[in-house]
């Protein structure tokens, strides 16, 4: 999964997809966002990757993704300071106690790059759409 802003905070948008262990892909998913950070973003594509996993009846997996960040604050390496993203973190967290296995780790870009791909179409469609600054349902975090 990735996140993507054009501003950081703009236009944004966040790409999941969602892997058999085989490597056989079983859903893509790009979600634009018409106001966020980076950090924001990455936590919305968790989210709708984590939500879009139950539905599919997974029960065990393993998130990847290329921020390093991220993967530190759910491992409880770094704190979360910022309160916008304590909430997202705080859902993620919830999210993740829902599956019977789920660990995070990271990878480089280049093992995310479908990820990245979707990310990146979903904050241009979102910055085809988008108001100057923060409008309502925006994430500046």
């Amino acid at each position: 999964m990735d996140g993507a802003s054009k501003g950081n905070p703009g236009p944004a948008g966040a790409g999941v997809v969602i892997m058999a262990p085989q490597g056989d892909v079983l859903q893509e998913i790009a979600v634009p966002i018409p106001h966020a950070t980076n950090n924001a973003a990455e936590y919305t594509g968790l989210i709708k990757g984590l939500e879009a996993a139950r539905e599919l009846g997974l029960r065990r997996i393993e998130v990847r993704t290329d921020s390093e960040l991220m993967v530190r604050q759910l491992n409880g390496e770094y704190r979360v300071k910022n309160p916008g993203l304590r909430r997202l973190h705080a859902q993620v967290t919830q999210l993740m106690d829902r599956f019977e296995a789920c660990h995070v780790r990271h990878v480089t870009r280049d093992r995310n790059l479908l990820a990245d791909r979707l990310a990146s179409a979903a904050a241009r469609e979102a910055a085809k759409g988008a108001p100057r600054g923060p409008a309502q349902g925006s994430l500046d975090l």
